[in-house]
């Protein structure tokens, strides 16, 4: 923002003509919801547009703070954003499926939590799934896990039983020596995991076993990759659930940015009924959280 600029859009800018200003996050203003910053940025324009699901969950100037001046409403891209990711909580066809990867439990510990509450079977591959195969007691070897989670996996376990969903957790893995896309490497069942041997990817048995729950599921949703697709070698479990979701009749959801760039690698976006463009901000809707930038915009 300057006076430069609105000037030029108060006096001189024509009909048809689009101004784009710097990005916004380069002032430190943007951030801390300046209250000056945003009436500043309001008075450039008569109406805002939010259509960034991908930033609607940041108490940003530019997301919240503008609209507290000037009319404000929902894209189109907005909107369609929230009303595929508010029916897969409101009214999924069943059985409603989730599917959850990524490295971390703690990137994810309210969504496991609410997801459990509304879903009929959940499916947990990745990294995290070390975590919940220690709490279950079994050995990991140099796998990743979060000791500080094991509490919580076995919560949740408790949790699934208790809410009659399903718990989906690999039978078997692919295993590596070591932390390297050479790395040897082999197929062995979860409990047969050597102490000096760490999981890299889901197994043949486990690719099985999700292909036959995801090929009946009337819903599904799935976000993180199960394997580090990143190396061919331990890629077959990712793109297997990428291509037994793309065969899916189902509603079929995808959000979260390694989750696309996989979809992508593989040829599968077209697939897909969505594809979420807010990997943070989807997360944080299934957590059951109402986001700050939607919040904004539902005040008008």
């Amino acid at each position: 923002y300057s006076t430069e600029i609105k000037e030029y859009i108060d006096n001189q800018m024509k009909n048809g003509e689009i101004v784009m200003l710097e990005n916004l996050r380069f002032d430190p203003r943007e951030k801390s919801n300046d209250r000056e910053f945003s009436e500043s940025i309001a008075s450039l324009a008569d109406i805002y547009v939010n259509d960034a699901f991908g930033a609607a969950h940041r108490a940003h100037a530019s997301v919240v703070g503008v609209p507290e001046f000037i009319p404000a409403v929902s894209g189109l891209l907005l909107e369609k954003e929230i009303e595929r990711l508010a029916a897969l909580l409101e009214s999924p066809g069943r059985p409603f499926l989730a599917i959850l990867g990524g490295s971390k439990v703690s990137d994810k510990i309210q969504v496991i939590k609410n997801l459990l509450s509304k879903v009929d079977s959940l499916i947990l591959g990745g990294g995290m799934t070390y975590t919940f195969l220690k709490a279950k007691g079994l050995e990991i070897g140099t796998s990743i896990c979060e000791d500080g989670q094991l509490d919580y996996a076995k919560e949740m376990i408790g949790l699934a039983e208790k809410n009659n969903v399903n718990l989906l957790l690999p039978v078997d893995i692919t295993i590596a020596r070591e932390f390297d896309k050479d790395a040897e490497a082999r197929e062995v069942p979860i409990e047969n995991i050597p102490a000096d041997w760490m999981g890299l990817d889901i197994g043949t048995m486990t690719i099985d076993l999700f292909a036959e729950n995801i090929a009946e599921a009337k819903t599904i949703f799935w976000n993180g990759p199960v394997g580090v697709f990143e190396w061919e070698r331990f890629s077959k479990g990712t793109k297997s659930i990428a291509f037994a979701i793309a065969r899916s009749k189902a509603v079929t959801v995808a959000g979260g940015g390694d989750t696309v760039a996989a979809i992508k690698k593989y040829g599968l976006s077209d697939k897909f009924s969505h594809i979420s463009s807010g990997g943070g901000a989807s997360m944080e809707l299934l957590e059951g959280k109402i986001l700050p930038g939607i919040a904004a915009l539902m005040k008008k």
